[in-house]
């Protein structure tokens, strides 16, 4: 009898989990595809939506080889790898999955609302542990009881993916909540399709940018308003000042 091949040639043909198929490497009948603008595109053929990636001059990308059909997403192959390697690097730097954030103030409007909520939804599917921050400021400390009903009304919208930890609490000017995942077989979906929330968002999307921003132009409002009332208050001084010396030389 002959010898049995040793273990050693078949570490060769064992699959690597890293790989990312693009392009003519997937070979699937159909998948779902993300545009390069992150709109949804829909089911077709990979050499369909090949034509499309071409004609952005960008590659397809397979980001969500389990799901039904496969994910992929006309992108920049290189760029995606960055982001990736990236992603992984902090998350081996803090131990584990890190917790994500998403801030909101009491006057958001809808659309902003709905986005930070996709993402939000998208990081519970995901694993990771959630932190929503109600931010406050000016005259809006003066009404926390809003904060505290959007804030809620936000557990709520995400309680498909997620519960609350605990009740929402203050802290300065801040009110705050933790939300950990549901088990997976137990999530619903309002903001995303379960395809949607397969894909994992590069973490180059800042937050607290788009928060300090809005709180740029709401400080300047205040200080706009701020500043007329207290025009009003000096003319109306300057005019009772004016009357009082007419009145003593008469």
């Amino acid at each position: 009898m002959g010898k049995k091949p040793s273990g050693k040639g078949k570490r060769r043909f064992q699959h690597n989990r890293n790989f990312i198929r693009k392009n003519q490497r997937i070979r699937v009948p159909e998948i779902r595809v993300i545009g390069p603008n992150g709109e949804m595109l829909g089911v077709m053929a990979p050499e369909e939506a090949m034509v499309i990636a071409k004609k952005y001059r960008l590659d397809l990308v397979e980001v969500a080889p389990t799901a039904q059909p496969p994910v992929c997403r006309i992108l920049e192959f290189g760029k995606y790898k960055y982001d990736l390697s990236k992603s992984k690097k902090n998350k081996e730097n803090s131990g584990g999955k890190r917790v994500k954030e998403a801030k909101f103030r009491p006057r958001i409007d809808t659309h902003d609302y709905e986005t930070k909520l996709r993402r939000s939804e998208k990081f519970l599917h995901q694993g990771f542990k959630l932190k929503l921050t109600m931010m406050m400021r000016g005259r809006e400390m003066e009404h926390m009881d809003i904060g505290f009903a959007r804030l809620r009304q936000a557990v709520v919208d995400l309680s498909g993916v997620g519960r609350a930890d605990d009740e929402p609490k203050r802290a300065g000017r801040f009110i705050m909540v933790n939300l950990s995942p549901l088990p997976k077989n137990q999530h619903v979906f309002k903001y995303n399709s379960v395809a949607e929330a397969a894909v994992e968002d590069p973490d180059d999307q800042d937050d607290e940018e788009d928060i300090d921003e809005h709180d740029e132009e709401d400080s300047e409002a205040i200080a706009e308003e701020d500043g007329l009332s207290e025009d009003d208050d000096s003319e109306a001084e300057t005019s009772a000042t004016s009357k009082g010396d007419s009145d003593s030389e008469d």
